[in-house]
């Protein structure tokens, strides 16, 4: 088990405490700051769509019609639990110097930090990530079994990475936090706890971060998926590939955003960098700085959002 250590507490005791705590090579979780999340007070919920809607007709004078119904599908939308316990030997939080409170908040941070990444991570992965939490877009995507995808054509195995596109929304995709709250965290005890040999105790602080998380996916056009991008030739993000996604989306359903590697973020960058020949007396080198397309950060009019939460090592499909 991991316990914080006195040289931790020196790392943090030596610097300047009004700058604070600065983190190293932190993946974040972006996608949670743009998907639109809603509380429940349980811990799931039906919802209904419209599968197909009422027929509709021109008729002549004096000709009846025949009438029939939207039909409708139900579904069940589930929360699952997110728990860490957090654990700081007492005498450690003790020793440091802006007290024992801002040491746990130190550690709590941490933890919290890391919520949001395996959130993110099960936005996507679902349960191929850990199976006790919610199903994710590629699993939820698969099984709708909609046609809003376009395969790349990538062919090294294990190397291939996932665009998505998505619709925001009540009747789209949303987050789904229960028991009317999103993440608890609850007063710090002292405990007596085991040591790593299990054999000895000690002193320690302990709490825990508690949250009831799920993701709904509302509407089945509401997700479009561009797989098996790999750095196989011809196979990376390219504008035209994002185009045919696009065209496979109905008319009223635009996505909101596209969420994608930084992988595929510079192949589209690359795609659209230009080689300008001016001949032997003028213009730029091939490759100068100035030919280079920018980060892109939109196309055709859609965020770009760029997340660690998805991976480029992505079993080919």
């Amino acid at each position: 088990m991991a316990r914080q250590t006195l040289l931790d507490i020196a790392r943090l005791n030596g610097h300047d405490r009004v700058v604070g705590l600065i983190e190293e090579n932190l993946t974040y979780a972006p996608e949670l700051n743009v998907i639109p999340a809603r509380t429940i007070r349980g811990t799931s919920y039906k919802i209904t769509t419209r599968s197909s809607y009422p027929g509709v007709s021109f008729r002549n004078a004096n000709e009846g019609g025949t009438p029939t119904k939207s039909t409708f599908t139900s579904k069940l939308v589930e929360c699952y639990i997110l728990n860490a316990v957090i654990q700081c030997d007492k005498a450690v939080a003790d020793a440091y110097e802006d007290g024992a409170s801002a040491w746990q908040m130190i550690e709590a941070d941490g933890v919290m930090r890391q919520g949001l990444i395996e959130i993110g991570k099960q936005v996507f992965q679902g349960t191929s990530t850990d199976a006790k939490g919610f199903p994710g877009l590629q699993e939820i995507h698969t099984a709708l079994n909609t046609g809003i995808v376009v395969d790349a054509g990538g062919s090294s195995a294990g190397t291939g990475s996932s665009v998505y596109a998505v619709k925001y929304g009540a009747q789209g995709v949303q987050m789904i936090f229960g028991s009317d709250t999103t993440f608890q965290l609850g007063d710090f005890t002292t405990q007596q706890i085991t040591s790593d040999s299990g054999s000895t105790y000690f002193d320690a602080y302990v709490s825990s971060l508690t949250s009831w998380v799920g993701m709904q996916v509302g509407n089945p056009n509401a997700v479009g998926r561009i797989k098996d991008l790999t750095e196989d030739s011809g196979t990376g993000l390219t504008d035209t590939v994002i185009a045919k996604l696009l065209e496979k989306f109905p008319v009223g359903y635009m996505p909101d955003a596209l969420f994608m590697t930084r992988r595929s973020a510079r192949q589209l960058q690359v795609s659209r960098s230009v080689v300008i020949n001016a001949g032997p007396t003028g213009g730029n080198a091939v490759g100068s700085i100035s030919n280079i397309a920018p980060m892109p950060t939109e196309a055709f009019g859609i965020p770009i959002i760029v997340t660690d939460s998805i991976t480029d090592t992505e079993t080919l499909s």
